[in-house]
């Protein structure tokens, strides 16, 4: 599936530069992981990396 530039772009934020979504990744548990999960429903670098790479952006 083909992503726009901007996509891609927010995507690789969430995945490489975002402070809250890497460590929520990385520990798997604790407060940023909680509030990743909820703020996945509103900030579009996590609905973004969601879309481009088939999971959520705590996992």
């Amino acid at each position: 599936m083909k992503f726009d530039d901007k996509t891609l772009k927010r995507a690789d934020f969430c995945k490489n530069k975002c402070p809250v979504c890497k460590q929520a990744r990385k520990n798997g548990k604790g407060v940023l992981y909680f509030l990743v999960k909820i703020e996945s429903k509103i900030c579009p670098y996590c609905r973004a990396y969601e879309k481009v790479y088939g999971k959520p952006a705590f996992e």
